[in-house]
C-alpha cells in the first residue's frame, strides 16, 4: 500500500472522527434541553459507534491510526518505519481540522473559533494520562492475539472513558488541537491544549513500554488494524 494512499486514509478518518465528536456534541447540546449527562451520553456513544466503523472502513488501508500518539507509539514499537511519521502526523492534524470545520459547517457555525471551554488542572492531567495510557494498552493487548475485534475494543474502551474520566477522554494530539478551535460543547481552551497533549504522550509511551516488557514479541506490524505491506511510494 502506498504512502499517499495511507495518510490519504488517515486524513479522512480523522476528519471523519472529528465530524463524529463536535457533530454529535452541537446536536446533542441543542437537544438535550440544558441537560449536561443526557448531552454527554448522547456525545459519547456517538463517538464510540462512529470509531468503530471508522476504524473497520480505513484500518485495511493505513491501521486507522487517527491519533499522533498511537502513530509515535506505533514507531517506537517498530511497526511503522519513522520515515512515514511526518506524513501520518500532517494527515491526522490536517484531518482533525477539516472534521472540525465540516461540522461547524452543518450546524451553521463560523468554521474555526476558539473555545472558552475550559478543562484545566491536575485531575484534568492526570485523566489524559489514564485515558491515553488505557487506550494504547487495549491496542497493544488485543492487536496481535485478537486483531479482529481491536476495532471494537478501541470503541468500547473511549466510550467507557467518556465517563470514568474528568476530561472525558481527548486521549489524542490531533483531536486536543482540533477542538481548541471549537467553541462547542466538545471544545477545549487552546491554553489548556498543551498541557493536554504532553499528558497524552506520555501516557502513550508509559503503556508502550509496559506492554514491550508485557508482550515481549512487540512489535506488533498491524496497529490498528491488520492492513497491507509498509510501502514508502
Amino acid at each position: 500500500m502506498s504512502l499517499a494512499r495511507k495518510i490519504t486514509a488517515e486524513a479522512l478518518g480523522t476528519a471523519f472522527l472529528l465530524a463524529v465528536v463536535v457533530g454529535s456534541g452541537i446536536m446533542a447540546e441543542r437537544l438535550a434541553g440544558g441537560n449536561t449527562g443526557i448531552a454527554l451520553l448522547a456525545n459519547t456513544l456517538a463517538t464510540g459507534a462512529g470509531l468503530i466503523a471508522l476504524i473497520l472502513t480505513f484500518g485495511p488501508i493505513s491501521g486507522a491510526h487517527f491519533n499522533p500518539a498511537v502513530t509515535l507509539a506505533d514507531a517506537w514499537a517498530g511497526g511503522l518505519p519513522w520515515r512515514q511519521v511526518p506524513a501520518y502526523l500532517t494527515a491526522q492534524i490536517g484531518g482533525a481540522f477539516a472534521g472540525v470545520a465540516a461540522a461547524h459547517g452543518m450546524f451553521d457555525l463560523p468554521l474555526f473559533f476558539a473555545s472558552q471551554h475550559e478543562r484545566a488542572g491536575s485531575s484534568q492531567l492526570w485523566s489524559e494520562f489514564v485515558a491515553t495510557f488505557g487506550l494504547l494498552a487495549v491496542i497493544w493487548g488485543t492487536v496481535k492475539s485478537r486483531p479482529s475485534i481491536t476495532p471494537l475494543v478501541v470503541g468500547a474502551y473511549i466510550t467507557a472513558a467518556y465517563w470514568f474520566t474528568a476530561s472525558t477522554s481527548f486521549a489524542n494530539p490531533a483531536v486536543t488541537l482540533a477542538r481548541a478551535a471549537s467553541d462547542t460543547f466538545a471544545g477545549i481552551r487552546p491554553v489548556d491544549a498543551p498541557a493536554f497533549i504532553v499528558m497524552q504522550l506520555l501516557g502513550a509511551f508509559a503503556a508502550t513500554a509496559l506492554f514491550k516488557w508485557l508482550i515481549p514479541t512487540l512489535p506488533a506490524q498491524d496497529v490498528v488494524m491488520p492492513h497491507r505491506a509498509n510501502g514508502s511510494n
